[in-house]
């Protein structure tokens, strides 16, 4: 009997996350390949976790961005919606600032990714209350590392802080912000504005009022719109 050629689930739970993926991706990814993702995604977020309790469920999340990324660089959509990565030294404070609120300014409009040239094991608690009381969700606040088909598959790559260790892809489009970093600052008082003040520039690190059902969605700042 031949051996399976199946990489090994770390955590038997994952099983039913890889379920899900491949029907997702049914007809774009086979099972082997599916798993083979959920399983580096977890070994990957395992290695700098300080916390294990929800690492099956991040790794879900952490492989389905990344299958959505890879097959948005095998087959590219052509559509309007432009995919923006965030990425600082430690994915734990200024990438997860930026992306978080990107992505609940903007809703449906962007397609938002954060990562870390080294990440760190937790985001930094002054950024999850801050966030907290801007009325923003959690869900998708963790530090990631940066893989290769997220790189890929952005448009617009934003550095902030991360020196040669951020990721160069020719044909994308690169702005630095050198946004100081908020770890250790408290509360609103280090929430980003939702988009820089002048194109190509940085957000600064400004009181962030709390969110009014009411109020429209902020237009998408044009050096964030997509360019290529």
């Amino acid at each position: 009997m031949a051996e399976s050629s199946y990489p090994v689930l770390p955590d038997e739970r994952l099983a039913a996350g890889v379920a899900r993926l491949v029907v997702r991706h049914q007809g774009r990814y086979s099972v082997e390949t599916v798993q083979r993702l959920v399983a580096d995604s977890y070994e990957q977020l395992a290695a700098n976790a300080h916390v294990r309790t929800h690492l099956v469920v991040l790794a879900e999340r952490f492989a389905a961005e990344r299958l959505d990324a890879l097959a948005h660089v095998e087959n590219p959509t052509g559509g309007d919606r432009t995919r923006v990565l965030f990425v600082c030294s430690h994915s734990a404070g200024r990438s997860q600032l930026a992306a978080a609120l990107l992505a609940h300014r903007a809703g449906g409009d962007v397609i938002v990714s954060s990562a870390g040239a080294h990440p760190s094991g937790s985001v930094d608690p002054h950024v999850v209350r801050a966030l907290t009381e801007a009325g923003i969700e959690l869900d998708e606040v963790y530090p990631k590392p940066l893989t290769d088909e997220v790189v890929q598959a952005a448009d617009i790559v934003i550095t902030m802080g991360c020196g040669d260790a951020c990721p160069v892809v020719s044909g994308h489009r690169y702005l630095d912000w050198p946004v100081p970093d908020p770890g250790g600052a408290r509360s609103r008082s280090c929430v980003p504005s939702a988009t820089p003040s002048t194109p190509g520039s940085p957000p600064c690190w400004t009181p962030c009022p709390a969110p009014e059902a009411s109020r429209p969605r902020t237009a998408l700042h044009p050096c964030l719109r997509k360019n290529r």
